[in-house]
C-alpha cells in the first residue's frame, strides 16, 4: 500500500470501510503454520494470530471489515470455527476493522482498557491529518485489562501483557508459553522502520522498552509473529531493538543540540540503517521526523 492508502486503512474501521470495499477485492489471506494449532495469517493490515484446538478458536486481531469472510474461510480451511475470543493488540483500524462482524458473530472481544476507551471516542492522528469515528457497541471489547491476564486455552497458557506507551498507549502482546510463540502486535514491524503513534500515547522510548520485554521472555527457538512483516525470531527482534536504540540516541542528541526537525532530517542520521530498514511503510525522512517528534 502507498502511504495515503495505508493511512486510510490505519484509521478507518467497521462500517466506515463500506465505501472502500473494492480496495480489498484482490486480497488473499495466506495461512502460515507457526506451531501445532497456531497460525499466522496475512492479508491486508496487521498480521493475524490464530489458535485452533479442542477449546475452540482464539483470534488475534482482525484486519478490515471487508476481509471478514476471507478470514473466516481461512480459519475454516485450517480446521477452526468462528472465534470464541478475539484479542485486539491495539486500537488502529488495520487491527480492529473486523470487530463489529466478529462481535455480531459471537466472539468475545478482549483488549487493554485504553483500546476500548479509544474505540468509543473519535480519534485523530496528526501524522495523517485524519480522524476515526466512535465504533458501534458490537465492535467494542467486552473484557478489558490494565496490566496482564492469562487465558488457559487449547492446552496452553496464553499470557496477555500490556506494554505502556510503545506503539500506542494500549498495546498488548501475547505469549503462548507452551508453544513458545509470541504475537507482538505493532510493537514489532519486522524488517522495517515502525510507525509510532504519539497522538495515541506512543513513544520510541516505550517501543525500545517494550521490545526489551519481548526479548526477556523469548529464546532462540521462539517464533515471533510481528504486527507487520514476515514471521520472525529472537535474533531479528534483537537487531530491530538495536536499530531503534541507534535512531533514538542519534536523533535525541541532535535535538538536544538545538537542531530543528528539518535540520535533523536533512542531516540523514539514519543513512547507514536505511538500506536495511527504510523500504517498508515509512521512508527514512518520515521515520526521522516521527522519532524527532516523540523525543
Amino acid at each position: 500500500m502507498n502511504t495515503r492508502v495505508w493511512a486510510l486503512s490505519l484509521l478507518l474501521s467497521g462500517s466506515a470501510f463500506a465505501d472502500h470495499h473494492d480496495q480489498f477485492a484482490d486480497v488473499t489471506i495466506e495461512t502460515i503454520p507457526v506451531a501445532e494449532g497456531i497460525y499466522m495469517m496475512t492479508g491486508s493490515g496487521g498480521n493475524l494470530g490464530v489458535s485452533i484446538g479442542e477449546d475452540g478458536t482464539f483470534l488475534i486481531d482482525d484486519q478490515f471489515a471487508p476481509l471478514t469472510e476471507k478470514i473466516m474461510a481461512a480459519i475454516h480451511q485450517a480446521g477452526g470455527e468462528t472465534p470464541r475470543f478475539l484479542l485486539n493488540t491495539h486500537w488502529h483500524g488495520d487491527h480492529t476493522g473486523g470487530n463489529e462482524h466478529f462481535g455480531n458473530a459471537g466472539a468475545i472481544i478482549v483488549a487493554h482498557d485504553n483500546v476500548r476507551e479509544r474505540l468509543t471516542k473519535e480519534q485523530f492522528v496528526k501524522a495523517f491529518n485524519m480522524k476515526s469515528d466512535p465504533q458501534p457497541k458490537a465492535a467494542l471489547p467486552v473484557i478489558t485489562f490494565a496490566e496482564s491476564m492469562t487465558l488457559h486455552w487449547n492446552n496452553d497458557e496464553l499470557s496477555l501483557q500490556h506494554q505502556a506507551n510503545a506503539h500506542t498507549d494500549g498495546d498488548a502482546w501475547v505469549h503462548f508459553q507452551k508453544a513458545n510463540v509470541i504475537h507482538a502486535g505493532d510493537i514489532y514491524f519486522a524488517g522495517m522502520y515502525p510507525f509510532i503513534d504519539p497522538d495515541s500515547g506512543g513513544s520510541i522510548k516505550g517501543m525500545i522498552e517494550a521490545v526489551g520485554e519481548l526479548l526477556a521472555v523469548a529464546d532462540d527457538e521462539t517464533k515471533i509473529i510481528p504486527g507487520h512483516g514476515p514471521l520472525s525470531n529472537k535474533l531479528s527482534l534483537s537487531n530491530y531493538r538495536e536499530m531503534l536504540k541507534l535512531a533514538y540516541q542519534r536523533i535525541k542528541k541532535m535535538k538536544d543540540d538545538g537542531l530543528s526537525q528539518e535540520q535533523v532530517v536533512a542531516a540523514k542520521p539514519t543513512a547507514d540503517l536505511d538500506e536495511e530498514w527504510g523500504n517498508g511503510f515509512l521512508k527514512p525522512d518520515q521515520w526521522v521526523g516521527i522519532v524527532y517528534q516523540g523525543i
